[in-house]
């Protein structure tokens, strides 16, 4: 039954985007506006086709339906709750079935929240593009990546349940569905930029209409990317959070293409310029989501995160090359309606900060991309492997994160057009005391080395900036104050400067050793000293876990584990942190007691405020959020009277 159920629901969610496709295309050939008002049903079809084959696949996992080739591979009797329910995207074809249902959720929202408009050409294209997107899916899903094949099972055969590093932590239950979240969030924005290439509106009036699909996007992406370098320092044992793997950075290049963005459409949206920069960066969002795709689940790279060789690769490349291509030629084809009106009147402006702030993200970009490609391409041609590992990619970023910290604390105080060096004075005064002053706390504190200091200066200067736009903000208008794009995007900037500070601390002031120790012994790390109390063995549902008893500095005991999975004999370790505001103290076990040998082998990690980084992170989404919610000043981007400058200029965009 499941089976049946799930190759139903794809097979109807293939027509939906099939039939959406094609009665949007004939409605825009011929201008019939009713048929272009169908596109919600065509929609919800997609949307059902998905749900009822994702309930279906967790249905065939929760009850254990080894029938499924996917549960047998995948799924296991012994697998608690809620690993039976993430173990649907934990593997390759379930992650795809996740992928697809985002997908339809987000298509039928859009085709809802513009019904009254979908008789408008522009808003039928980017239809036709949600509508291709989901066919290409569905068809993955009907192809390469099915994920409802059939197995016959011997009887009692029980599978092996998801990959164990993903039956280790609750937070493997959310960080892929908000990668997702955010990684299918950008088909909107970019469905409404093809539209608006095709149709010739280039005005101002579609990048207001997505701003908040596009914040809500870069939200969940953000949130995704904090809860997998939560996720990898709680469960891979190595102490870190960001290793400058191949699959972070798949999930971090949108991010930073995403970031430009937002940053350089207020000019588009203010003045008119960066028409160019503007499309070219939401394309690239797009564009490196399938390209992550790829990366992520076509085999090519091995990694932790990484799913296993399959048939797909081609597909999704194929798919990258059609999106590149397109975005390229539509760029080029309507050159001469992409002219800014205006131009850049100073360098010391607004404007011209956010020119830079676009450089150096797209320089980071494409350090980060060729990183991770650049083994790939020597691969393929000399059949050669190499790694680009963390030295590279600290070398070559360092640099670019130190200048977007500048940048953030000399973009909000500028005016726009042009400044003078009075004005500068004045309103860089409080942020440049904020930089020495944040050196000192941090020398007071123990602070060595020109590299984290030069951190610890530009991240005060860029909080004291923040700061001020933020206090001048609720001065004049009480809590709204927090609220609205700018006063949001000063809260976001708080959060990328808390992170900032964590790596940095965290990164150069990091302690640790390795000790062999027989119970009652002791080590010392970092001024903390750390007793070996014994051992225990706890029994689990789906393994037995071989506890350590650490006592640190004479208070609470802390058990980091080794884990040894029944059904597959592998065992993963789990460490224990004692976390503090100011320092973590981070317990690996590396060896568990046996009969044969009575000590343990312990790996300490002391690093310094690495909560900071979960704490950065939730004061980023929270930033983003505030900056979804219109400020005092927000005008109504459908009514003529109060369209930005840019606006008039160009054909006004009913959408």
């Amino acid at each position: 039954m499941n089976l049946a159920l799930g190759v139903a629901g794809l097979v109807l969610g293939m027509i939906g985007a099939l039939g959406g496709m094609t009665s949007q295309l004939v409605g825009l050939r011929g201008g019939r506006a009713r048929i272009l008002e169908r596109a919600p049903g065509y929609a919800a079809l997609c949307f059902l086709g998905a749900a009822v084959s994702f309930i279906a696949m967790e249905r065939a996992l929760l009850t254990n339906d080894t029938t499924v080739r996917y549960v047998a591979d995948h799924g296991s009797s012994r697998t608690p709750f809620p690993f039976d329910v993430a173990a649907l995207w934990s593997a390759l074809e379930g992650s795809i079935l996740l992928w697809s249902l985002i997908l339809g959720g987000f298509t039928i929202a859009v085709a809802l929240k513009f019904r009254r408009k979908l008789s408008d050409p522009l808003v039928g294209w980017a239809m036709v593009v949600m509508f291709i997107v989901c066919a290409f899916f569905f068809a993955l899903m009907l192809g390469p990546a099915s994920p409802f094949r059939s197995y016959n099972p011997a009887p009692g055969f029980d599978g092996p349940g998801p990959n164990v590093l993903l039956q280790n932590h609750v937070l493997m239950a959310f960080h892929p569905p908000m990668l997702y979240l955010g990684y299918v969030g950008f088909t909107v924005p970019f469905a409404f930029a093809i539209g608006a290439l095709i149709t010739g509106r280039l005005g101002e009036g579609w990048l207001i209409e997505t701003r908040r699909w596009t914040l809500l996007a870069y939200g969940f992406l953000t949130a995704g990317i904090v809860l997998g370098a939560w996720w990898s320092y709680e469960v891979l044992g190595w102490g870190g959070y960001w290793a400058w793997d191949p699959v972070e950075i798949a999930s971090f290049l949108p991010w930073l293409t995403a970031s430009a963005f937002i940053h350089s459409v207020m000019m588009q949206e203010r003045r008119g310029l960066l028409r160019v920069w503007n499309l070219s960066l939401l394309c690239a969002t797009f564009s490196l989501t399938i390209l992550g795709t790829f990366l992520t689940r076509s085999g090519v790279i091995e990694s932790v995160h990484a799913f296993s060789e399959s048939d797909i690769g081609a597909w999704l490349l194929s798919f990258f090359g059609v999106i590149v291509a397109v975005s390229v030629v539509l760029i080029g084809w309507r050159g001469d309606l992409l002219r800014s009106p205006g131009r850049i009147d100073s360098p010391l402006s607004r404007e011209g900060a956010f020119l830079a702030n676009n450089l150096v993200f797209s320089v980071f970009a494409f350090v980060c991309l060729l990183g991770v490609t650049f083994p790939l391409i020597v691969e393929a041609v000399r059949n050669d492997r190499i790694s680009v590992g963390e030295p590279f990619f600290n070398r070559m970023t360092t640099p670019l994160g130190l200048a977007l910290l500048f940048l953030m604390g000399v973009a909000p105080v500028l005016p726009w057009r042009r400044t003078n060096a009075e004005t500068l004075r004045q309103r860089l005064w409080w942020p440049a005391w904020c930089a020495p002053g944040a050196v000192a706390v941090a020398l007071a504190f123990g602070a060595r080395g020109a590299e984290p200091l030069i951190a610890f200066a530009l991240g005060g200067f860029a909080a004291g900036s923040a700061l001020r736009q933020v206090g001048l903000a609720t001065r004049r208008q009480g809590w709204r104050g927090f609220v609205g794009r700018a006063n949001g995007g000063m809260i976001v900037h708080l959060g990328v400067i808390v992170i900032a500070v964590a790596i940095a601390a965290s990164g150069s002031y990091q302690h640790q050793g390795e000790f062999s120790l027989a119970e009652g012994a002791t080590a010392r790390v970092a001024g903390h000293t750390l007793r070996y109390e014994g051992s225990r063995v706890v029994e689990a549902e789906n393994r037995r876990e071989l506890r350590a008893r650490i006592r640190i500095d004479g208070g609470a005991v802390f058990e980091p584990r080794i884990n040894q999975y029944l059904a597959t004999g592998q065992e993963i370790g789990t460490p224990s942190v004692d976390v503090g505001f100011r320092r973590d103290i981070y317990l690996s076990l590396q060896r568990a007691a046996s009969a044969e040998n009575a000590t343990i082998g312990l790996r300490v990690i002391v690093a310094p405020l690495v909560q900071w980084l979960w704490f950065g992170g939730a004061i980023m989404v929270l930033g983003t959020a505030l900056s979804a919610f219109p400020g005092r000043r927000r005008r109504n981007p459908l009514d003529p009277v109060s369209q930005p400058v840019a606006e008039t200029r160009d054909q006004p965009v009913p959408v």
